[in-house]
């Protein structure tokens, strides 16, 4: 993995947040071991083609997860829903060279997530013209939190390393 593209997405986060007015939403991941990422999905009309605005992501995760995430919602920017899906794990991470093996998780949860979106806005549009995204509400700390209520396994502590 080259470290200096790391430090780079890291120091130069794109995309991260929720998107409340997201077209499709997507989800990967579990709260028992704190692994999680969400995608947002805005859809815009190019040149008759329904094609991805924008999106946003949140990751409970390591720093891998984060750059993976962060670069991803860059490269889907601007491809039809088919591109999109067509894209591998590798691909979303390949900005960052190979992953080693301990880290390769980080781009199929990023993959996961992506596709979770896409195929869930799919199947809302199928079934319902106008759906709306499914109730993926309250943020991804607030689902980690609510699975740790459950199952007494999480706990979440937020840390601001903003440098002024």
């Amino acid at each position: 993995m080259d470290e200096a593209a790391l430090q780079q997405a890291l120091t130069d986060t794109q995309n991260l947040g929720e998107m409340p007015d997201a077209d499709a939403v997507g989800t990967v991941g579990s709260p028992d071991c704190g692994d999680m990422v969400r995608l947002w999905i805005k859809y815009k009309d190019k040149d008759g083609k329904k094609v991805i605005d924008k999106a946003s992501f949140q990751s409970f995760g390591c720093q891998t997860a984060i750059a993976v995430a962060s670069i991803a919602t860059e490269l889907i920017r601007g491809k039809t829903k088919e591109e999109a899906l067509s894209l591998s794990a590798e691909e979303l991470s390949r900005p960052l060279g190979p992953l080693p093996p301990m880290k390769i998780h980080c781009g199929q949860m990023v993959e996961g997530a992506l596709r979770a979106a896409l195929e869930a806005e799919q199947k809302n549009s199928a079934a319902q013209p106008a759906a709306a995204v499914p109730d993926q509400s309250g943020t991804l700390a607030d689902a980690l939190s609510a699975a740790g209520k459950t199952q007494g396994k999480i706990k979440i502590v937020m840390t601001s390393d903003k440098k002024d």
